[in-house]
C-alpha cells in the first residue's frame, strides 16, 4: 500500500489553439488545490396516524436524481515569460509561443475564461493564426475579453496526476503503474480568477470552475502519436500538438507585489449627475500607493442538466451569466495633494454624482520597460466611497467595479473593455 502526497501531483489542461488543433499544457499549481462532485438527491418521506394496534409507519427512502457539475479550484502565480527561438506548437519541447515571443504560462486559462479557444481570446487575434503564417511571430500575451460576449466559452478537460512527480515513464501516466493515479474532469469551463496584491508576496490567482464530470483514466498520452503502454496495449495521444511545459520550470518568470503600482485617473466627461461637487468637471490624477488589494473575474456560469423521471442525469453544458469584474485596494490615509485623503473627501463630498468614472491601471510587478509584470488596465471604473481602517497607521480600503463602455453596444470593443491582461517578459 503506498499513500499519495499533494505534493507529488501534476495538472494538466487540454485546450484548444484553434478549431482544429488541441495541446496538451501543463499548469503548475500551489498545494491547496481541490476537485469534487456530488450527486442531487430527492427524499420521500412517510408519517400516518397509528394503526388500531398503535403501529405508525414513519421512514423516509432516498433517490439520485442527478449528478451536481464537477467543482474544481487551485492557486497558480503569474508568470509572464519569453518563448523559445522556433515556432509555437513545433519543437522539443514543444514552444507556447513564437520566435522570442511573451506569453503567460497560465495564459490557457485566460483564453478559456474569455473565448472559446486560443486564438480567438489574443487581443487583435483571429481564428487560425497560430498554425498558419503567424506561427513565428505568435504571441498569446494580452487577453483584452473582446470574445467573451458568448452564450457559452470554450471548454477544456483537467487531468490531475496523483503521483505523477515518482513517474519514470516517459510521455505517458498509467493508473497503477509507478504509484499514479489519474482523474479527468472533462468539459470544465472556468467561473472566476481572482488576483490578490499581498505586498509581501508573490503575485497569484485563484481559480475556480466547473465541469461535467470526474472519473478515473487509465492513461494519458503525452505525446503527439500512439505509444504502448505496460500491457503493450496501444494507447492514442490525447492532443494533436503533445505537451507544452514552456517555463514551468523557470525561476526567473515571478512576479513581486511589492513593486506594484496603481494609476488613478478621473475621467469627467464619463461622470453623469446633477452636481458633480468637488469632484468636478475636469480630469484629474490621484496619487495613491498600495498597501494590498484584489481584482476579481466572474462569469456567472451556470451548467444546466436535465431532470428526466427514472434516470440519472448528467450535467450537459454551460450557459454564460453576467460578467463581473471588480474589486478593491488598500492604502494609507495621507494629504499630499491629490492622495488618498482628498480621494475620500471628493468621493464623500460629491453628492449629486450618479455614476462617478475612473481609469484604473495596476502595473502589477512595476511600471518600468525592464520589469517582469502584468499591466491590468480597466478604463472605465465606478468607485465606492473608501471606508477607514483604525489601526497604528490609518489606512483606506475603496472598492471598485469596471464596467464595459456602452453596455448596449453590439460592437465588442466597448461591451467588453472592463479589463484588459498584458504580459511583459522583458
Amino acid at each position: 500500500m503506498a499513500f499519495f502526497f499533494s505534493r507529488d501531483t501534476k495538472v494538466f489542461m487540454k485546450w484548444a489553439y484553434d478549431s482544429t488543433d488541441t495541446a496538451l499544457y501543463e499548469i503548475p499549481v500551489l498545494d491547496g488545490f481541490s476537485f469534487s462532485q456530488a450527486t442531487n438527491t430527492s427524499e420521500v418521506t412517510l408519517s400516518e396516524a397509528a394503526a388500531s394496534d398503535g403501529y405508525s409507519k414513519r421512514g423516509r427512502a432516498m433517490f439520485t436524481d442527478s449528478f451536481a457539475p464537477a467543482e474544481w479550484s487551485f492557486n497558480t502565480y503569474m508568470r509572464p515569460t519569453k518563448s523559445g527561438s522556433g515556432n509555437a506548437g513545433a519543437g522539443s519541447p514543444v514552444q507556447h509561443a513564437g520566435n522570442a515571443q511573451e506569453f503567460a504560462v497560465e495564459g490557457p486559462l485566460w483564453a478559456a475564461m474569455s473565448a472559446t479557444n486560443y486564438d480567438s481570446a489574443i487581443a487583435g487575434s483571429s481564428n487560425g493564426k497560430v498554425f498558419a503564417s503567424a506561427a513565428a511571430t505568435y504571441e498569446p500575451n494580452v487577453f483584452d475579453f473582446s470574445s467573451s460576449n458568448k452564450t457559452a466559452l470554450g471548454v477544456f478537460d483537467l487531468f490531475f496526476v496523483l503521483g505523477a512527480s515518482k513517474d519514470a515513464t516517459d510521455g505517458m501516466f498509467e493508473t497503477g503503474v509507478d504509484g499514479v493515479t489519474i482523474y479527468k474532469l472533462a468539459s470544465c469551463s472556468v467561473g472566476s480568477a481572482s488576483i490578490d496584491f499581498d505586498i509581501d508576496g508573490i503575485a497569484q490567482i485563484a481559480w475556480s470552475g466547473q465541469g461535467q464530470s470526474i472519473e478515473e483514466a487509465h492513461v494519458l498520452n503525452t505525446g503527439t502519436s500512439a505509444a504502448n503502454d505496460s500491457n503493450s496495449d496501444s494507447q492514442a495521444a490525447e492532443t494533436t500538438k503533445g505537451l507544452i511545459k514552456e517555463g514551468v520550470g523557470d525561476t526567473d518568470n515571478y512576479i513581486r507585489n511589492k513593486l506594484t503600482n496603481l494609476a488613478i485617473s478621473y475621467d469627467a466627461s464619463e461622470t453623469t449627475g446633477t452636481d458633480k461637487g468637488l469632484l468636478g468637471s475636469s480630469d484629474v490624477t490621484y496619487n495613491v500607493t498600495l498597501t494590498g488589494g484584489n481584482i476579481t473575474i466572474e462569469n456567472s456560469l451556470t451548467y444546466l442538466t436535465p431532470e428526466t423521471l427514472g434516470s440519472v442525469n448528467l450535467p450537459l453544458g454551460h450557459v454564460m451569466g453576467t460578467r463581473s469584474v471588480s474589486g478593491n485596494f488598500t492604502c494609507y490615509l495621507d494629504d499630499r495633494a491629490n492622495g488618498s485623503l482628498a480621494l475620500f473627501e471628493n468621493l464623500q463630498e460629491s453628492r449629486g454624482v450618479i455614476t462617478n468614472a475612473f481609469s484604473l491601471t495596476f502595473g502589477i510587478g512595476g511600471t518600468t520597460s525592464t520589469d517582469k509584470r502584468i499591466i491590468a488596465t480597466m478604463p472605465k471604473c465606478h468607485l465606492e466611497l473608501p471606508t477607514h481602517s483604525l489601526d497604528d497607521v490609518i489606512s483606506v480600503e475603496t472598492s471598485f467595479h469596471s464596467l464595459p463602455s456602452d453596455l448596449s453596444s453590439a460592437t465588442a470593443a466597448n461591451a467588453t473593455n472592463e479589463i484588459k491582461l498584458e504580459y511583459k517578459a522583458p
